[in-house]
């Protein structure tokens, strides 16, 4: 199967963060996936744009999600730029409701194939030791994970993640 094959089953999550990224990186932004917090969260995509901004962004796919998700907030503290991304099509109502901080969250739109702001993400910028720590933990696991593609064989599992 070609890649252009390959690319037409993506869906959902996967083609949402494939989007988001492709725009991350014409912006210069680099991102990591699935990116663990130290308040036991889960950032969907965390990334550092060239001026060493922290960005995080949640992907939602279904209303359901959405409003069922009441721990967002607790990425904030973690990040100078918090983005929503959703699919085209996907109901951004709720996102204007100040439940979800239209004024500091930004919203992306995405497919597998590109992506838009649709709202900027209002800059909150973390405290200078938080910037120091998480931007050494991002570029850690990057580094790990490049290993692990570079050696399948590493036991990588067994070093605890930081």
């Amino acid at each position: 199967m070609d890649s252009a094959s390959a690319s037409l089953l993506i869906s959902g999550a996967p083609a949402v963060a494939r989007g988001v990224s492709r725009l991350f990186l014409r912006n210069q932004i680099m991102v990591q996936p699935e990116v663990s917090l130290r308040n036991n969260r889960r950032a969907d995509l965390m990334g550092l744009s060239i001026k060493g901004e922290i960005i995080i962004v949640e992907i939602k796919c279904s209303r359901a999600d959405l409003l069922g998700d009441q721990k967002w907030p607790e990425y904030l503290e973690y990040c100078d730029r918090f983005f929503w991304a959703v699919p085209a099509g996907f109901d951004i109502g709720p996102l204007q409701n100040e439940a979800f901080m239209p004024e500091r969250a930004g919203l992306i739109i995405a497919d597998a194939y590109d992506a838009e702001i649709a709202r900027p993400a209002a800059l909150a910028p973390v405290a200078p030791a938080r910037r120091k720590t998480e931007t050494q933990r991002l570029a850690r696991l990057a580094m790990r994970r490049l290993m692990g593609i570079a050696d399948p064989d590493l036991m990588l599992s067994a070093i605890e993640a930081e």
